[in-house]
């Protein structure tokens, strides 16, 4: 199917002259820290010949205003283009893209973190202070999902390919839900797969989309449908699994007694027994110092 004629909104700021720009992406500011999270995981940095480059960030034309919030937030020209085309999913699939071709800023973004060319494996959460609540907010709406399970179970997840974004967001959901996650490429394709649901969907939606914050309108909404959701009475809560550290692996391997393990470390024998059976096997690593 041929594109159609693109649909241009402009706006206009004499290019950055006489425009204070020294606040641009201060991610101590919630609305800077929300829009750099979504840049990393969904915008692009191009660079050309010379000084020229551009960073552009498309999206589904229905989430266009979140671009008309990008916009008002940069001190620099920008543009806003909707376009209608063909793609492997949808016949006429419309989009909208924002674009920025300023060399200050696209430096300053380059500096804190924003890689040119491919990125979805490098990127990093910012080394400068920020508003880390509203970081993972502006990363979860670019590449996550927010929403009920097909059984009706309220979730939050994330689709990555940084092992450092797949890692922080387990780090700060811990301290927020109490509820450990350790990430894991999937197999098929290499992506990290993170998932909170249920009690610690509620407890992570509300605390990332909190009324008044920047953010995709429909996953604010989503995000705030979470809380209406109550455990049924006959759905058991399932013991959040203790993983094993190489500090208990030492000592079950120098008791080498599943009854004495288990009243040191205050596990079950039957737990203390499969473990010590795995780690003479070979089926997980022994600790760093018994190898």
């Amino acid at each position: 199917m041929a594109e159609r004629e693109p649909n241009a909104h402009q706006f206009t700021l004499d290019d950055a002259l006489g425009v204070d720009t020294t606040e641009f992406m201060d991610l101590e500011d919630p609305n800077y820290a929300y829009m750099f999270g979504f840049l990393q995981a969904d915008g692009h940095l191009k660079r050309g010949p010379g000084r020229k480059g551009s960073l552009s960030v498309e999206i589904n034309a229905r989430d266009i205003e979140i671009l008309h919030r990008f916009q008002e937030l940069t001190p620099y020209n920008s543009s806003i283009r909707e376009r209608t085309r063909s793609t492997n999913f949808s016949e006429s699939h419309h989009s909208a893209t924002w674009t920025m071709c300023s060399l200050e800023a696209r430096t300053k973004l380059n500096e804190l973190g924003l890689p040119y060319g491919r990125k979805s494996k490098k990127i990093t959460p910012p080394r400068v202070p920020f508003s880390r609540r509203d970081y993972l907010r502006g990363v979860i709406d670019a590449d996550g999902s927010v929403g009920y399970t097909s059984k009706g179970l309220p979730f939050i997840s994330l689709t990555t390919a940084s092992t450092a974004i797949g890692a922080y967001l387990c780090f700060y959901s811990k301290k927020i839900t109490g509820v450990e996650r350790q990430i894991k490429r999937n197999a098929r394709d290499g992506i990290y797969n993170i998932l909170y649901w249920t009690e610690a969907a509620q407890a992570l939606g509300e605390h990332l989309y909190y009324p008044g914050c920047l953010s995709l309108e429909r996953k604010q909404s989503a995000a705030n449908s979470l809380t209406a959701w109550v455990r049924p009475d006959d759905m058991r809560v399932a013991p959040d699994r203790r993983r094993w550290q190489e500090s208990e692996d030492r000592v079950l391997l120098r008791l080498n007694n599943d009854s004495a393990a288990a009243r040191e470390l205050g596990r079950t024998e039957k737990s203390c027994y499969i473990r010590l059976w795995r780690l003479r096997s070979g089926r997980v690593p022994m600790p760093a110092d018994n190898q």
